[in-house]
């Protein structure tokens, strides 16, 4: 009993540190950029202050696309996340991504996506460095802190004001599909 007790301890520990390890190697950004259509928005990450800036903090893919706390249910997300990402590797075989242009054509329909998830999340994502709670008001624009202030105030989200923050802005694209929107229901 003690050897099947002292066996199942260890295989536990193997299989659960396998999957662990296999899931930090493929979050990094050298693996997310193996599929080359996502060197398009590491090279826009990499002009943002998310990227570079006086702190020395550096964002990487994961950190904002596969965030997490390390809680058991984030563990969880987590993965639901990696087989999600797997439509990006399909849309890499398939075609639907793999030039500029295309990449182009469907950024606005990835960023939705992107934007829904952290919504639904209260923008977990940016919490695990910014917080409404440790913002310091005496080193932000008075404008900053008045929509911060406002932000707490109406319940909203990181992701409701800062779209795009590391990527190319497609709030034009979103606006236009909205107006468009908006106009069908119209007429």
């Amino acid at each position: 009993m003690l050897r099947m007790i002292v066996i199942g301890v260890l295989g536990g520990v193997i299989v659960w540190g396998g999957l662990n390890t296999g899931m930090e190697w493929t979050n990094r950004s050298e693996f997310c950029m193996s599929c080359h259509e996502m060197t398009i928005p590491f090279e826009e990450l990499k002009k943002t202050v998310h990227y570079k800036n006086r702190s020395g903090t550096t964002v990487q893919c994961a950190d904002c696309h596969v965030a997490s706390s390390k809680t058991p249910t984030d563990y969880v997300f987590k993965s639901v996340q990696k087989i999600m990402a797997a439509r990006d590797v399909v849309g890499h075989i398939q075609g639907t991504v793999d030039t500029p242009e295309k990449f182009e054509a469907y950024r606005l329909t990835m960023a939705k996506r992107v934007w829904e998830r952290m919504k639904d999340r209260d923008s977990k994502e940016c919490r695990n460095c910014h917080d409404f709670k440790t913002m310091d008001p005496e080193k932000q624009k008075d404008r900053s802190v008045v929509k911060h202030e406002g932000a707490i105030e109406d319940g909203k989200t990181c992701i409701d004001c800062h779209k795009g923050i590391a990527h190319k802005p497609v709030h034009q694209l979103l606006e236009q599909e909205e107006a468009a929107k908006a106009a069908k229901k119209e007429s």
